[in-house]
C-alpha cells in the first residue's frame, strides 16, 4: 500500500479509498463504547456544571482520529482488556488541550459550535479543561486495564501532558521572540502534537507486553505523522475549511505556521512586515492584507514547500522500519496519513 500525498507541482490528487483498519465495525463500536465512557466519566457520580461544560465540549464532535488511533493500534498489536480504556484516555487528553488552546489562542469557533471560553468565561473554561485533563487518569484506572501495566500508562500519559504544555508554552513564545526558522517550529509542534500521536501507539504496545523501548520505537513515527497533521492542518486554515470564522485565522490570531516560516525562508525581506501582521491585535488586522498575505504565501513557494515536506513525512513514515517488521500497524499508519490528508487534497494538481 502506498500513500497518496497531494503534490501541488507534480502529480494528481489522491482518491479516496477506505480506511479499513480505522473504521470497520468493531472499531465503530468501540468508539461507541468510548463516547459513552467519556461522557459518564465528564459526570461523575452527578453531574455538576464542569460535567456539563465537558459533555457539552465532547458534543461537538470531531474525528476522535486519537481514540481511532488507539483501538486500531490495539488491535493490530493483539491487545485485548484495555483497549478501550486507553483510547478514552488519549482522546481526553487531546480534548482538554483544545479547550486551553481555545482559550490562549483566542479562538471563538470550534467545530462550527462556540467554544468553552465562550459559552461560559475563561475561568470555568479553564475549570473544563483541568477536569478533562485528570480524567485519563480515571479512564486508566476504572477501564479494565490490567494492573500490572497501569502505572506504566498513567506515566505515559504524565509524561505526554508534560510534553504537550511545554511544545505549547514554546508555540506561544514563537512570536514574541521572533523565532520564525523551522527547528523552532517543529521543537514546538513536535511537543505540543507529535506527541498526542505517538501516545496511542505506544500505549496499545505496552498493553501488548512490549518493553518500553519497543513502544516507544513504534510510536515514533506516529510522532511525525503528528508533525504532518499540523502541517496540513497550517495549510487547511489559509487553503481549505477549517470550520473556523474565515480562512486566515492563523494570520488574525497572530500565529507562527509553517507557511509564515516556509514563505520567511524564501523572503526573508519580508519579515518585519509580516511579523507586523501577526503582532496587531485581531480586531485591527486588516483582511485585505490577511487575503494579500495568503496569496503571497502561494506565489512564494511557500504552500509547495510546505507540501513537499507533507510528501516527505509521509514517505518517511511509509518506510520506516520498525513499522516494515509490524505490517498490520504499519497499515494503520498508512490510512492514518490518508486520512488527515483528505480535506486538503483538493490541492493537488488535477
Amino acid at each position: 500500500m502506498t500513500v497518496q500525498t497531494p503534490r501541488a507541482h507534480r502529480s494528481a490528487p489522491a482518491q479516496a479509498r477506505p480506511l479499513s483498519s480505522l473504521d470497520t465495525a468493531p472499531i465503530r463500536a468501540d468508539l461507541a463504547a468510548v463516547e459513552a465512557t467519556m461522557r459518564r466519566l465528564a459526570a461523575g457520580q452527578r453531574l455538576d456544571r464542569a460535567g456539563v461544560m465537558v459533555q457539552e465540549h465532547l458534543s461537538t464532535g470531531g474525528k476522535r482520529l486519537r481514540a481511532r488511533l488507539a483501538l486500531a493500534s490495539a488491535t493490530a498489536l493483539g491487545v485485548g482488556p484495555g483497549a478501550r480504556a486507553w483510547a478514552e484516555a488519549v482522546e481526553l487528553l487531546h480534548n482538554a488541550t483544545l479547550i486551553h488552546d481555545d482559550i490562549q489562542d483566542g479562538d471563538r469557533v470550534r467545530r462550527g459550535q462556540p467554544t468553552t471560553w465562550v459559552r461560559h468565561g475563561v475561568a470555568q473554561a479553564i475549570n473544563a479543561g483541568d477536569l478533562m485533563l485528570m480524567l485519563p487518569f480515571v479512564a486508566i484506572a476504572q477501564g479494565g486495564v490490567p494492573v500490572v501495566i497501569q502505572a506504566a500508562l498513567s506515566g505515559c500519559l504524565a509524561t505526554q501532558a508534560a510534553t504537550t504544555v511545554r511544545g505549547q508554552t514554546d508555540e506561544l513564545h514563537l512570536l514574541p521572540g521572533g523565532h520564525v526558522d523551522q527547528e523552532s517550529y517543529d521543537r514546538a509542534v513536535r511537543g505540543k502534537t507529535g506527541g498526542l500521536f505517538g501516545l496511542p501507539v505506544e500505549g496499545a504496545a505496552l498493553l501488548a507486553g512490549l518493553d518500553a523501548d519497543d513502544a516507544a520505537s513504534l510510536a515514533r513515527p506516529f510522532g511525525e505523522l503528528g508533525l504532518l497533521f499540523q502541517l496540513q492542518d497550517d495549510v487547511l486554515d489559509l487553503y481549505g475549511d477549517k470550520g473556523r470564522e474565515q480562512a486566515g485565522a492563523d494570520l488574525f490570531e497572530g500565529k507562527v505556521s509553517a507557511l509564515v516560516v516556509a514563505h520567511l525562508a524564501r523572503q526573508p525581506q519580508d519579515r518585519e512586515a509580516l511579523l507586523a501582521l501577526l503582532r496587531a491585535p485581531r480586531e485591527e488586522t486588516d483582511p485585505v492584507a490577511v487575503a494579500q498575505t495568503i496569496a503571497d504565501f502561494r506565489a512564494s513557494g511557500a504552500l509547495s514547500d510546505v507540501l513537499s515536506r507533507i510528501e516527505e513525512i509521509a514517505a518517511g513514515v511509509r518506510d520506516d522500519e520498525a513499522l516494515l517488521r509490524v505490517p498490520a500497524l504499519r497499515t494503520v499508519a498508512l490510512e492514518i496519513t490518508a486520512l488527515v490528508l483528505q480535506p486538503i487534497a483538493h490541492l493537488a494538481a488535477p
